[in-house]
């Protein structure tokens, strides 16, 4: 099995990039242990409430709590390649090597561009102002997403079109698919 991770800020790019692979694997979401554990304690899933989830699980079972509890998700799976989007910390890539070679592809946009991308699709967990969206980059970078970018093993700038995102994002899938 290869399992290839996917990081960037929101509003980056990583769905687009994954739309454009979904036939040659499976995307596990880890931002869905997060919902999940909010869906079990009976509180509504939005930004705010997820991102006060995913902190009180990272102080209870350390930085790479929600990498652990996806690798059960991903042992499950019967696809030879599965994605994991969402990757927030180089502990959380730690653990996935410890079962996978697991290369990381970050996906950069600029924070204006992000910011477009997140009014226009309007998720229901998405923030809705700038300060929001600086507030959540701030969240997000501080659990380590900064670091995950840096070490990434493909980068992809994305400020040109959602077909440039799908062509590259492909190629490097595929590359990655032959040679790992």
């Amino acid at each position: 099995m290869k399992v290839i991770g996917f990081c960037g800020l929101p509003g980056s790019g990583k769905s687009t990039a994954l739309i454009a692979i979904e036939d040659l694997g499976i995307t596990i979401t880890m931002g869905d242990v997060i919902r999940k554990e909010a869906i079990n304690k009976n509180i509504e899933p939005n930004n705010e409430n997820l991102g006060k989830i995913a902190k009180e699980l990272r102080e209870r079972g350390g930085d790479a709590i929600v990498a652990e509890k996806s690798v059960e998700m991903i042992k499950n799976q019967t696809n030879k390649v599965v994605f994991v989007d969402g990757i927030r910390s180089l502990s959380e890539i730690e653990v996935f090597r410890r079962y996978w070679k697991f290369p990381v592809i970050a996906i950069e946009t600029s924070e204006y561009l992000r910011y477009k991308r997140i009014k226009k699709r309007a998720r229901s967990d998405d923030s809705k102002t700038l300060i929001e969206i600086m507030k959540r980059d701030k969240r997000e970078l501080g659990f380590g997403l900064k670091d995950v970018i840096n070490k990434a093993n493909y980068k992809i700038m994305n400020d040109s079109s959602k077909e440039e995102l799908k062509k590259i994002t492909r190629e490097i899938v595929l590359e990655i698919i032959q040679n790992y």
